[in-house]
């Protein structure tokens, strides 16, 4: 499984606004045609994680395909009022907001 996080900001209090859009977005066929396998989101002290599960290693490129389809246009635009980017001078994409990963354990089989 391939993993990706995405590290924003995000007011508490917006929590259940941006839940409530992403289940609606995931009740779509959306996460299947992104190869998305898990979502989970993520809030801690004003800062919004978005923990995206794929089952191989390529979801970017998935997401970059699906990046026109109407529907993920306008989650993008509905999450607008709620989150914000984490360092707004050096935001361009969703992938100037991905940390990146500098460890990783799995228990073995």
């Amino acid at each position: 499984m391939h993993s990706t996080l995405i590290v924003a900001r995000m007011a508490a209090a917006s929590s259940a606004d941006v839940a409530k859009l992403f289940s609606e977005f995931d009740a779509t066929d959306m996460p299947q045609r992104m190869g998305t396998r898990r979502r989970q989101l993520f809030s801690y002290r004003g800062l919004y994680f978005h923990l995206q599960d794929f089952d191989e290693d390529n979801g970017g490129e998935l997401i970059e395909q699906a990046k026109g389809d109407p529907r993920f246009v306008q989650i993008s635009q509905d999450l607008k009022p709620f989150i914000e980017a984490y360092d707004p001078t050096t935001w361009r994409s969703p992938a100037d907001a991905m940390a990146a990963r500098f460890y990783t354990w799995e228990a073995s089989a």
